[in-house]
């Protein structure tokens, strides 16, 4: 699993303020941190950023370099400080994102093709959201494989993003991802990449549901094929997840759990047994629950965890 680092994004106040005041110290040791804790990829969130969009990529891009590196994603609308980012970097480049408007794709494919970096590309027309996991490949197979063949973007250097959503309200889409993450791996040969922004599926929730949510969910991902997300590395349960997946250590109670969820949904299996966790533990509890939730099995409510 490649690890995108999320923490850098400006919407979070103390990453804003020290963009604004180019401390590059803060900045440093958030970056550090993710790279210690598993992050193999750093994600450079700079939102729109209009006014001096360039020289603040620019500085961020050599601010981070400066202590690490790996890889960095570029994430801003303003496509002048994307280039300017693009020109700095030092490893293969990210670019984060496109979707399948024909405007945007014009503009950040051969961008992408130019400098050889990756491109995430979500399955997202500007017509709306799609409802199902058939509709996603869709948009993948009319709309973006074709663009990126017209532009010069290879396909090894697209990572299809399914498009996650937050239960809340749009519960029904948790096992759409799952299903179309599983599709997208067997449309081409060799499989192309896939990706996801991993917090959007707890978006609006609890802080005390939200880790259970990213945490569960990106064990179903993993077991569809996922093979990158972004998500924040800083996040001690989430990254022994992974870990436990990875390494199929089934040393524990939890880890015999994520273990047969992860099969379950490789295996294409229609529903997982929670019958074999133990609700009386609550940790086991809490995964299970979880389980029912994203599987759209059980209705979420803020407070499901008690129920």
């Amino acid at each position: 699993m490649i690890v995108i680092g999320e923490p850098i994004h400006v919407i979070a106040k103390r990453v804003r303020e020290a963009i604004e005041n180019r401390d590059k110290g803060f900045i440093q040791d958030l970056a550090k941190r993710q790279v210690d804790n598993g992050a193999h990829i750093l994600d450079l969130n700079l939102g729109p950023m209009k006014k001096g969009g360039v020289e603040t990529m620019e500085w961020i891009v050599d601010t981070v370099q400066e202590v690490t590196d790996v890889p960095l994603s570029l994430d801003t609308s303003n496509t002048a400080a994307v280039e300017a980012g693009l020109k700095k970097c030092k490893q293969k480049a990210w670019i984060n994102s496109t979707n399948a408007d024909p405007e945007r794709m014009k503009v950040l494919m051969p961008l992408a093709a130019k400098y050889n970096a990756n491109l995430i590309c979500l399955t997202l027309r500007a017509t709306g959201l799609p409802l199902s996991a058939d509709e996603r490949t869709a948009i993948l197979i009319e709309d973006l494989m074709p663009a990126a063949m017209e532009y010069g973007l290879p396909l090894e250097n697209m990572y299809i993003d399914p498009l996650l959503l937050t239960v809340v309200g749009t519960q029904e889409h948790a096992p759409e991802v799952v299903k179309a993450t599983r599709i997208i791996r067997v449309l081409n040969e060799p499989p192309l990449h896939t990706t996801c922004g991993l917090s959007n599926i707890s978006n609006g929730h609890p802080k005390e549901t939200r880790y259970i949510l990213d945490t569960v969910y990106m064990v179903m991902l993993m077991g569809a094929g996922m093979d990158s997300a972004i998500l924040n590395p800083l996040d001690d349960n989430l990254m022994e997840a992974i870990r436990i997946v990875e390494s199929r250590d089934d040393s524990t109670p939890k880890g015999k759990l994520y273990l047969a969820l992860y099969d379950s949904v490789a295996n294409d299996e229609e529903e997982f047994d929670i019958g074999i966790a133990d609700m009386s533990d609550p940790v086991q509890s809490a995964i299970a629950k979880t389980i029912r939730v994203l599987q759209n099995k059980t209705l979420y409510a803020h407070g499901y965890l008690t129920l």
